[in-house]
């Protein structure tokens, strides 16, 4: 069994069939669409577009927008993983959930960015788990890790795969209650 390939063809699958097809045609609105009053949105501060946050965050867990989603997945997900662990690490000593990592980060403030943003981020974590062989893909993740320094690489692929296809399952749902009730 080439569990790498399996694994790794999971994201793929998910990401050229069900995710990508999906945020065809997003419009500005849609993106920034607040299904109900107090949902978590970007929200344009001093110049810049921001995430809503907090931190423990608040129970229950507010509703969150299609632009909230993306960028939670793009930003959060993908890219400060990718940046730890592939490639360049411009955040020497910083671990894989550091804030550091994305507290800088330009945003994207149009439906159209965020799909260009989306899919770069997905492309470069896509990159770097692709080229992983199996000796990588069962070490441990070490100091970049964390929290979860003793986990494995593929937990970690595992996992970003389940928050892709748990978080996308949301922004097709969003999508389709924006058509209804937008």
């Amino acid at each position: 069994m080439e569990w790498n390939k399996l694994i790794i063809g999971q994201l793929e699958f998910y990401w050229d069939v069900h995710l990508r097809p999906r945020l065809n045609g997003l419009t500005d609105t849609e993106y920034f669409w607040e299904p109900v009053p107090g949902a978590w949105n970007l929200r344009h501060v001093e110049g810049r577009w921001r995430a809503d946050s907090a931190w423990p965050p608040p129970d229950p867990a507010p509703v969150t927008t299609i632009a909230w989603r993306i960028v939670h997945l793009a930003t959060h997900g993908l890219q400060n993983r990718a940046g730890a662990f592939f490639g360049e690490d411009r955040f020497d000593g910083a671990d894989m959930n550091d804030p550091i990592r994305y507290a800088d980060e330009t945003l994207p403030g149009t439906a159209d960015e965020a799909v260009t943003y989306f899919e770069k981020c997905y492309r470069q974590w896509l990159d770097g788990i692709s080229a992983l062989d199996e000796t990588a893909m069962e070490a441990k993740l070490g100091p970049k890790g964390g929290a979860f320094a003793d986990d494995t690489m593929a937990g970690l692929i595992v996992h970003i795969n389940r928050e892709v296809m748990h978080h996308g399952g949301e922004i097709a749902l969003l999508r389709d209650l924006y058509e209804r009730l937008g």
